[in-house]
């Protein structure tokens, strides 16, 4: 398939997806596209669908966006959890693995990449994110709780 809108996918895109599938107890993961680099590692950060569209306006900076019917997830850099606790209905997920995915799944059930930044890193900026999903969901940032003792 060629024109506008065809995915196009490197060798090095097409291997790496066919090993995902042929590992038994291999965990699926959301992938850098080609031509970027993940530096700092790479985690992901998913809501539901129905907040997707709230959570972009607000963002300064929006990374690579992933989604299918259930989720919107956001790359964010390793370790974007320290010291947060990201608002419910949110899910943190380490190293971009997604939950409740069998490995024999088929690779085409991976969310669809919805958004790509220009450059070459695929992040969204943690902080601006975490502070969106708190406004959406009504969540007071855990730097803004008072202190129990």
């Amino acid at each position: 398939m060629t024109g506008p809108g065809a995915r196009v996918l490197s060798l090095d895109s097409l291997v790496r997806i066919q090993r995902g599938r042929l590992t038994p107890g291999a965990p699926r993961r959301l992938l850098v596209p080609d031509g970027m680099t993940a530096p700092m590692g790479c985690d992901a950060v998913a809501v539901p669908a129905r907040f997707g569209p709230l959570v972009l306006p607000r963002l300064p900076r929006v990374g690579c966006v992933y989604a299918d019917a259930a989720r919107w997830w956001w790359l964010v850099p390793s370790d974007s959890d320290y010291a947060l606790e990201w608002p419910a209905p949110a899910h943190y997920a380490a190293g971009a693995v997604l939950p409740d995915s069998p490995a024999d799944a088929d690779a085409a059930g991976l969310p669809g990449l919805i958004h790509r930044p220009d450059g070459t890193l695929p992040y969204t900026p943690p902080i601006p994110l975490y502070l969106a999903l708190c406004r959406i969901t009504g969540t007071t940032p855990v730097w803004s709780r008072p202190v129990t003792a």
